[in-house]
């Protein structure tokens, strides 16, 4: 003996049976892979890889004068950092 499942529902609103056993179909059917979109969304690359983040804390004045730089160049926080970090690895080393 089956018992009837109640109604699947979405937003409050029930799904007809015909839709649940269309969409069963499909999924048993598998997944084409060959008409998947690649995402476009979320923060751009920073070079040819996702970036990774580190944490890193200032005192309260240098953060000031970190935000006070960035409003003046009009770029992130994060930018006028990463800035001053590759010129700082572009220096050669102290012996």
């Amino acid at each position: 003996m089956t018992t009837k499942r109640p109604p699947l529902r979405i937003g409050g609103r029930s799904i007809p049976d015909e839709l649940v056993e269309k969409a069963t179909e499909h999924a048993e059917v598998g997944l084409d892979t060959g008409r998947l979109v690649r995402r476009t969304g979320g923060r751009p690359l920073l070079g040819s890889a996702p970036a990774g983040n580190i944490s890193v804390r200032f005192p309260p004045d240098m953060r000031d004068q970190l935000r006070a730089r960035a409003q003046a160049e009009q770029v992130a926080e994060a930018e006028v950092i990463r800035r001053a970090v590759h010129d700082y690895l572009d220096r050669p080393r102290a012996s």
